[in-house]
């Protein structure tokens, strides 16, 4: 099964101004995506806005977004819902949809316990043929996902990757030393958690928002290392642009990333409410920071080629 490697971008799920699913904008991002060597797409995590999206967009966006990314880069579908059962479900349509793949949070709010983990997971495991990451965000769901359940449910042979979003880096290690190298580990870009250099000592590749922006710059920065060339080449583009990551994670994702996107001349539109704009001091400083790090001149002037 596939198991993803290097840099898989969360992208943001483009809107109107009317609050509509921007399907056109969607094309123009992937193939945005695909341009510039970004390893996997990931669709509808927490950049792509899904618990502001109904259950009837969402079986849309998988069956729209599938076929623009198809033989052209892997597309792993977010499908949590608030329970097992709707889980499956959208999870079923994605499978039938033709998605490569699954991206799993823990169902937000409801905090079950370590064996209700399991069995959420499981379940959905069990109904598809299709390889499942993990994506472990305790801040967003309130509930983390133990290293040891983690290592459990990579024995069942569908579960292939564990996204980390935590601030326990030692999590991690825990995990590759439970779960052994053929769960491959990504983790998040946050900053503040700054898990990238030691994900990548243990792991395979980041899970990241940044990547929305700067697609080649984190494809490079996203490699598997194995050799100390890589160790460098990782450190030194994230010494680059560890101020953009902070930009882009300044308000609640994805309210930066949309406004990055705008400035650069892509399609990305609002945000849903209740998040709100980007604006003032922070939308200066991330175009400040656009410019300064050669980004815009970069992107938006450098056509897309489909």
């Amino acid at each position: 099964m596939l198991r993803p490697t290097g840099s898989w971008v969360a992208i943001a799920t483009p809107f109107t101004e009317d609050g509509a699913v921007d399907y056109a904008g969607l094309r123009t991002l992937i193939d945005f995506q695909v341009a510039h060597g970004t390893d996997g797409i990931l669709l509808m995590g927490s950049t792509g806005e899904a618990t502001s999206l109904t259950i009837a967009e969402r079986r849309e966006l998988v069956t729209r977004a599938v076929p623009m990314a198809k033989d052209r880069i892997p597309l792993f579908a977010g499908t949590t819902a608030g329970n097992t059962a709707e889980t499956v479900a959208l999870s079923q349509h994605a499978a039938s949809a033709g998605a490569d793949g699954l991206l799993l949070v823990v169902p937000p709010y409801v905090q079950p316990p370590q064996d209700g983990l399991y069995r959420h997971f499981k379940a959905v495991a069990d109904a598809v043929n299709l390889p499942i990451a993990l994506y472990n965000n305790p801040s967003r769901v309130g509930v983390n996902i133990d290293p040891a359940t983690i290592a459990k449910l990579a024995q069942l042979p569908n579960i292939v990757a564990d996204k980390e979003a935590t601030a326990n880096a030692g999590q991690i290690g825990e995990v590759r030393r439970l779960a052994g190298p053929e769960l491959h580990l990504l983790c998040c870009d946050y900053p503040g958690y700054g898990l990238i250099l030691p994900t990548l000592a243990l792991g395979h590749g980041t899970a990241n928002i940044a990547g929305n922006i700067i697609p080649e710059e984190m494809h490079e920065m996203s490699r598997p290392w194995h050799s100390w060339d890589d160790v460098v080449r990782t450190r030194d583009l994230y010494l680059k642009f560890l101020p953009l990551l902070s930009a882009l994670y300044s308000l609640s994702n994805p309210i930066a990333v949309k406004a990055a996107l705008r400035l650069l001349g892509l399609p990305g539109g609002p945000v849903r409410p209740p998040l709100v704009e980007l604006v003032g001091d922070k939308l200066q400083h991330l175009a400040g920071l656009l410019d300064t790090l050669g980004v815009k001149a970069k992107y938006s002037a450098t056509p897309v080629h489909t």
